[in-house]
């Protein structure tokens, strides 16, 4: 009596558990064999993925071949200017120089006039020979030959008075063979000597030579007494050495 009632027990849950699958259309493929379906319909796209991690850096290549040179920029703007440094620091005192020679301003100075017993009339050509010297400390003049002979270089004046008597009187100032300068005066047979004076600026270098020279025979008229005189003078105006200065 037990078994069979087992035995009603276990068709009774067989019988559900077929049911169950046929109600849900879950066929057992051992129960039920069918054809393929037909293909569904193809699905709709999916979302983006989420980016991707960066890939592993690849192998260096070989160097490219140099490019050309390009142009030259522009000039950029002027910076700001800087601070200014700190003062540096005071050098060595230098050693003490060597006494220096003095400066002097350079001179030439000379007057010379005709002595009393000079022989006269005077030649064409001959250079007066004013004798007795007034001033020379330099040396410049040589009363001898009566000429100047230039030692510093620079602009000099000459000028020349004569006491004229007994005749007229033409002569000239010369530098080195050419007369600068001519001058007369006629006499006129007066009771008294006249007079003529003249002058001029020459410039000299050194070993130029300035005299007074007779023009014309005729017209010798020199004159000097104990009252009365014929002077021949110059002297340096300025030197052309730099700041007008030589060393003593």
């Amino acid at each position: 009596m037990d078994s069979l009632r087992l035995l009603l027990q276990s068709l009774l849950i067989l019988q559900v558990h077929f049911s169950k699958q046929l109600e849900d259309n879950q066929i057992p493929p051992s129960l039920c064999t069918g054809h393929p379906g037909i293909p569904g319909s193809p699905g709709v796209h999916g979302s983006p993925g989420q980016p991707g991690r960066d890939g592993r850096d690849g192998r260096d290549a070989a160097p490219g071949e140099k490019g050309e040179k390009g142009d030259r920029g522009g000039s950029g703007e002027t910076g700001e200017r800087g601070l200014t440094g700190d003062k540096g620091n005071p050098g060595e005192k230098g050693e003490r120089g060597q006494h220096g020679e003095c400066a002097v301003a350079p001179k030439s100075a000379f007057s010379a006039k005709l002595s009393q017993g000079l022989p006269l009339p005077l030649s064409v050509g001959d250079a007066v020979r004013f004798d007795t010297i007034l001033l020379n400390e330099q040396g410049d003049y040589n009363a001898e030959t009566g000429r100047f002979t230039c030692k510093v270089p620079g602009v000099y004046y000459f000028a020349v008075h004569a006491t004229v008597y007994r005749a007229s009187l033409q002569f000239d100032l010369m530098k080195n063979g050419h007369a600068e300068a001519s001058y007369f005066q006629f006499y006129g047979s007066w009771p008294k000597p006249a007079s003529l004076s003249g002058g001029s600026l020459l410039h000299l270098v050194p070993g130029d030579q300035v005299w007074v020279q007779m023009a014309l025979s005729e017209y010798n008229g020199f004159y000097s007494s104990t009252k009365t005189d014929s002077t021949f003078s110059g002297f340096l105006v300025n030197s052309d050495w730099k700041n007008s200065a030589v060393f003593a």
